[in-house]
């Protein structure tokens, strides 16, 4: 692999850990600003919400220019709205700069999954695309706890300053070591690429992606009411599995996609139904999950790149959205699970998505295949 691709990752663990980090710190955050806790929850809301706007729209905005100027520019963007909430004593001005940052985030990833797509053999992009995900992976497993921590010893400007300061190598690294290749002359324009969304294969990956990625996000974000007073151990041990799923998946995933995501599919939704009818299995459950889960949502992102690889500068930005809107939809249902079934309902939420996408599946093998271009068995 190339060795931009671990700098890369870097940048997307910065970003990984910034995403998912506040969580923690909200009572804090809100007395310091004067807020109610639930007004400092909006925080992560707006970071979502940046996220998946900011896919399509950033990759837009930076789709003639070479990566490396596209990328270094949206992480210069991250790392000053970081610095700028850092410093504000105005909730308004702390939840414009997440915003902000979701934006850059949001753009920089997109990018970043093309960039490897220019980088390294269709036969080799599952493990270089396991390779950037690991970034979000290892940001599960000790950039939010590390975050926690920092922000329980310092205060919650503490993360973002770290978060600015982990950033910053990865800024120059992207200077240094990203191929200053020129844009494309005549990109294809950009209804083009866009109508590459009209296409049922791409569709139904898209799909897919969202159902997947909503069930572990969903079940992710309530495993603190199931876990008590096991949450960083709970967490911690989905982390690793999270982790060891993307790279199993690497390793697979080029050539066996079909059969990864058949197998995983329904062994994620026994899982689930495992957790909400077994919590107290939660511990021995939870690195199952994790593995299960992003072995299948790493494996979809790929599809997607595949699915629209028609759409060369803005196919990474559906693989975003696709994924965002999955975190943003899959807390929304869980918490109503939540609400209405107890600390279980997420668990029961998550196993309803995993269905779904399996029925999708289902549907699209019976009619054309979901990521028809490439090879896999």
């Amino acid at each position: 692999m190339p060795f931009v691709l671990y700098l890369l990752a870097t940048a997307v663990f910065a970003q990984g850990s910034s995403e998912f980090m506040l969580a923690g710190l909200l009572p804090d955050l809100a007395a310091d600003l004067g807020v109610t806790v639930a007004e400092a929850g909006l925080l992560t809301s707006a970071f979502a919400a940046g996220m998946v706007v900011g896919a399509p729209l950033m990759a837009a905005a930076g789709r003639r220019w070479p990566p490396r100027t596209a990328l270094a520019a949206f992480l210069a963007l991250f790392i000053a709205a970081h610095a700028a909430g850092a410093l504000t004593d105005h909730f308004a001005v702390l939840l414009a700069t997440r915003a902000v940052a979701a934006l850059a985030n949001a753009g920089f990833l997109a990018v970043a999954l093309t960039t490897v797509a220019l980088l390294v053999p269709e036969t080799a992009r599952a493990r270089a695309l396991a390779v950037l995900l690991g970034g979000t992976t290892l940001a599960l497993v000790a950039g939010v706890p590390a975050g926690a921590l920092l922000g329980d010893a310092l205060g919650w400007r503490a993360t973002l300053w770290a978060v600015a300061v982990l950033a910053a190598p990865a800024l120059a690294a992207v200077l240094l070591a990203v191929p200053d290749r020129p844009a494309a002359a005549a990109p294809l324009a950009l209804r083009t690429e866009l109508a590459v969304l009209t296409r049922p294969d791409v569709v139904q990956v898209l799909a897919l992606g969202v159902l997947v990625n909503g069930g572990t996000f969903g079940a992710y974000t309530y495993l603190g009411a199931l876990a008590e007073r096991r949450v960083p151990l709970v967490l911690a041990l989905f982390g690793i599995g999270a982790f060891l799923g993307v790279a199993a998946a690497g390793r697979l995933a080029d050539r066996h996609w079909r059969r990864l995501l058949a197998w995983c599919g329904p062994l994620l939704l026994a899982g689930w139904l495992a957790l909400a009818l077994a919590p107290a299995a939660l511990v021995l459950l939870a690195p199952v999950l994790g593995a299960l889960a992003f072995a299948a949502g790493s494996t979809l992102i790929g599809r997607i790149m595949a699915a629209a690889q028609d759409a060369p500068t803005m196919g990474g930005s559906y693989a975003t959205a696709a994924l965002n809107v999955g975190a943003m939809l899959g807390p929304v249902l869980a918490g109503a699970a939540y609400t209405a079934a107890g600390a279980a309902g997420p668990a029961f939420a998550a196993a309803g998505l995993t269905a779904s996408a399996i029925a999708v599946a289902v549907y699209a093998g019976r009619t054309s295949s979901p990521a028809h271009h490439g090879s896999g068995k």
